[in-house]
C-alpha cells in the first residue's frame, strides 16, 4: 500500500509539471473539449495463465502528447496447476487506478497504470490432495507498456497496448502463485466529449 501510495504522489506531481511546461498551450484553463470517455478490452494468455476483461475508463488531454485518467477494470484470470506450482488459480478482480500515457513519437505512446485490486480467488491443489480453498484479497499493481494506436485530439481514436505487472506483490491478478507474470493485451478506443470542430 505505501508504494502505490509513493506512485500516485510522483503521479499527481509530474501531472502538475507536465501541465506547467506546456508552452504551446494559450490557457492553462479546463477544457471540456478536452475530457474523454472510453475503454479496452483486455485478454492475456501466455506461461500457462489466460487473462480477459473490460476497462472502461475517463480521461483528459493535457497536451498534444500526454493523456492522463482513470480507470477501471472488471478481469478473469486463470492459471493451470502445470505452471502454477500444481494449484489451479481462478480468480475475478475488480479494480480502479490511474494511468498517464506520453506518445514520444506519431501513433506510439508509452502507458504507466498503477491499480488497486480486490481479487476474489479459487485455489485448488489438483496433484496432491484435492483441497480447495477461496480466498478474498487485495492487491496493488503497477503496469507498465507500450502501445501504437490512431490518435488525434477532438476525434474518435483506437489503441491497441501490451503491459506487464512490474510490481512485485504475488497477490496481483496479473502474477501466478508461483511468481509467474502474465502479459496483458488490451485493444481499446475513446471519444471525446465535444468533438473539435472543424474551421
Amino acid at each position: 500500500m505505501k508504494n502505490f501510495i509513493i506512485v500516485l504522489c510522483m503521479l499527481s506531481l509530474s501531472f502538475s509539471a507536465f501541465a506547467q511546461s506546456e508552452d504551446e498551450e494559450k490557457s492553462h484553463k479546463f477544457r471540456r473539449d478536452n475530457i474523454f470517455l472510453g475503454g479496452s478490452f483486455g485478454l492475456g494468455m501466455g506461461g500457462g495463465g489466460f487473462s480477459a476483461g473490460v476497462n472502461p475508463e475517463a480521461g483528459y488531454t493535457i497536451a498534444q502528447w500526454l493523456d492522463a485518467g482513470i480507470s477501471t477494470n472488471f478481469n478473469y484470470n486463470s492459471f493451470s496447476a502445470e505452471y502454477n506450482g500444481g494449484v489451479r488459480q481462478r480468480s475475478f478482480n475488480k479494480g480502479a487506478g490511474l494511468f498517464v500515457r506520453a506518445f514520444p513519437f506519431r501513433g506510439f505512446f508509452v502507458q504507466v497504470l498503477p491499480e488497486y485490486n480486490i481479487i476474489t480467488t479459487n485455489l485448488k491443489d489438483v496433484y496432491n490432495t484435492g483441497e480447495e480453498v477461496r480466498i478474498k484479497q487485495e492487491a496493488p499493481s503497477l503496469l507498465l507498456g507500450v502501445g501504437y494506436g490512431s490518435r488525434m485530439v477532438g476525434n474518435m481514436n483506437y489503441f491497441t497496448v501490451l503491459m506487464f505487472d512490474a510490481g512485485t506483490n504475488t497477490n496481483s491478478p496479473y502474477i501466478g502463485y508461483s511468481g509467474s507474470k502474465l502479459p496483458i493485451m488490451r485493444a481499446g478506443f475513446n471519444f471525446y466529449l465535444r468533438p473539435k470542430r472543424r474551421e
